[in-house]
């Protein structure tokens, strides 16, 4: 997910599509879009680290199994590589919607490509969803290594607390892997049938 799906469909195929969809060079922002495809790098470098001792928590964090009385420091590591991965999608996601709303082409042509429209949505879910799973691996983090008790019931923290932040990115996250592939889907349908009725505007 974090190291195929999103850095594919979203960082690749959105690099390459949105500026030829959109009459434009480049990216708006391209330096941001540098440091978002680098930081994809450490990110995996610390999730290979990760599995040398194990995690075993699952991909969803829940506590108390991931409190350090069960787990050792591969959950750190995997704790830092989605931090990485996770900044890496805002940084995307941000160069994406700024690329979009400069783009004169997308206010004067009300037929936009339905790509271009996919994209935008993708992102906005990205920009509202990561930083609540951010803030949650961060407090994980503070629980583990710095002594505070946001989800340790032992000092009055509240382990359901952080399923209610993991599912308000985990709930999104469902669209932002999809909705890339049904605007490209719809383009084709939509290409190859000259019907925008059916699979492409009106359909989606």
């Amino acid at each position: 997910n974090f190291f195929f799906l999103m850095p594919v469909i979203i960082g690749g195929f959105g690099n390459f599509l949105l500026p030829l969809l959109l009459g434009m060079p480049d990216l708006s922002l391209p330096r941001l879009n540098a440091l978002s495809a680098w930081l994809m790098l450490p990110s995996v470098v610390c999730f290979g680290l990760s599995l040398l001792s194990g995690p075993g928590v699952g991909w969803t964090f829940y506590p108390p199994l991931s409190s350090i009385p069960y787990t050792g420091l591969g959950v750190d590591y995997l704790m830092f590589s989605l931090h990485l991965a996770g900044l890496s999608s805002i940084l995307g996601a941000l160069n994406f919607v700024t690329t979009i709303f400069s783009s004169v082409f997308f206010f004067i042509n009300t037929r936009v490509s339905i790509i271009v429209w996919a994209y935008l949505f993708t992102s906005i879910l990205l920009l509202s969803s990561l930083p609540v799973l951010a803030a949650a691996i961060t407090m994980l983090l503070f629980d583990r290594n710095f002594g505070s008790s946001f989800f340790d019931p032992s000092g009055g923290g509240d382990p359901v607390l952080f399923q209610h932040m993991f599912w308000f990115f985990g709930h999104p996250e469902v669209y932002v892997l999809i909705l890339p592939g049904f605007g490209m889907i719809s383009h084709i349908c939509l290409i190859f049938t000259n019907n925008d009725s059916v699979f492409s505007y009106m359909g989606l």
